[in-house]
């Protein structure tokens, strides 16, 4: 009876990739049409599900810009997306990606403030991990000169959401704390140096002990995932924290409410613990939903507690502030030439090499961003075994400052 199931299994799983080819197929073009390479999504998933092949090349509509892509952000979100466990995801086959860097090919009918050949940088609604992207104005932004376009992938998600997070709903303020998990990430060393423009601010990083070394001096407190950081930060802080910034969920909610110091505020911005194999798993859904401490609004209330949710995305894609998002972006870029903040590259990785990247990011290996550089030529297999020996590889896979 399990073998007849087995089989069944296999023979439906068969249908199913037969049945997503004929869509790619239909997605991918012949003839005189432009093409493009670009990474598609086939189904949710594994690695497996993920292929570089051509398609169509996007053309731009009124009030939209034409980039030739040069390079594209990868975030824990776009292995969130493969594996099907975000709300509402497209139907696949789709090309992934949220945000990418490049130079202004075309600009479509009644688009103002942007000419062909401009540096520029910009969220996108799926589809960035492309050649070419077609984007509205209203999420496209001039680069500095002195920016590269590794940076520009590695600036836009990362700087704006910290910012956000830290001054627009928290309040960040001279002489306050925060707490921030992964600190090791793109998202940790953003927060980490924008606490860092103001006055005695007192930051404590959680991260992987691996890390620790690179990016000691970027935290005032540094702790071990594995550990039990709350103790740990009562030790230095009795009261707790002012602010706490949390991108795993599960267990932490419930950590991260009891550090919080009265009129303190507690910000969910994504949950990757509920990420534990290469594909969507049931049980860790389960399990993160129900360490989840569920919140008493009149406890809130009798601590002077604040607890609130933060999704970039939907903030734009969703809700419309685009106008906040870009009088953000102006006061980063601001930041930036005045060198007060710069994005950490991890490394650059080809198209092709999109599984491999994603498995990096998957394995909590990156310090800072993973960028997908779409003129790079794939590593070597000899090169790469060797790489993958090697555990702070962050630097060997290809210098950052390539990607100009």
């Amino acid at each position: 009876m399990a073998k007849e199931g087995a089989d069944m299994t296999e023979e439906t799983e068969y249908m199913i990739d037969k049945n997503v080819k004929k869509e790619i197929d239909n997605v991918e073009t012949s003839g005189n049409a432009k093409e493009m390479r670009a990474v598609i999504l086939s189904g949710f998933g594994g690695l497996n599900k993920l292929r570089v092949t051509k398609k169509a090349m996007p053309e731009p509509q009124d009030g939209e810009v034409k980039i030739r892509v040069k390079t594209c952000g990868l975030n824990f979100l776009d292995l969130m997306v493969r594996q099907g466990t975000i709300d509402n995801p497209p139907k696949p086959p789709l090309v992934p990606g949220f945000e990418c860097s490049g130079i202004v090919e075309s600009v479509g009918e009644n688009t103002k403030g942007f000419e062909i050949g401009d540096r520029v940088m910009a969220f996108v609604n799926y589809n960035a991990w492309a050649e070419v992207v077609c984007a509205p104005v209203d999420f496209v932004y001039k680069m500095p000169d002195e920016m590269t376009f590794a940076e520009a992938a590695a600036f836009s998600l990362n700087f704006v959401a910290a910012y956000m997070m830290l001054f627009e709903v928290a309040n960040l303020r001279e002489g306050m704390s925060v707490l921030v998990h992964s600190v090791g990430g793109g998202v940790g060393q953003a927060v980490a140096q924008l606490c860092s423009t103001v006055p005695n601010v007192t930051v404590f990083g959680i991260a992987s002990c691996f890390k620790h070394a690179a990016i000691r001096d970027s935290v005032a407190h540094l702790f071990d995932r594995n550990v039990d950081y709350i103790q740990e930060v009562k030790k230095i802080s009795p009261e707790g924290v002012d602010i706490v910034l949390d991108c795993l969920c599960g267990e932490n909610t419930g950590k991260g409410l009891s550090l919080l110091k009265p009129l303190g505020t507690y910000i969910l911005y994504g949950a990757s613990n509920m990420v534990t194999g290469e594909t969507k798993s049931f049980f860790s859904f389960a399990k993160s939903w129900w360490q989840v401490e569920k919140v008493n609004p009149i406890k809130l209330y009798e601590e002077n507690k604040v607890i609130a949710g933060f999704s970039l995305l939907n903030l734009l894609f969703k809700q419309g502030r685009c106008g906040l998002v870009k009088s953000v972006m102006d006061k980063l870029l601001c930041l930036y030439e005045e060198k007060k903040i710069k994005p950490v590259v991890d490394s650059l990785w080809a198209l092709e090499e999109v599984k491999e990247a994603m498995q990096r990011i998957h394995d909590r290996g990156n310090i800072g961003k993973l960028i997908l550089d779409v003129e790079k030529s794939p590593t070597p297999l000899d090169c790469e075994s060797w790489i993958s020996c090697c555990p702070l590889h962050f630097h060997c896979h290809v210098s950052p400052s390539s990607a100009h």
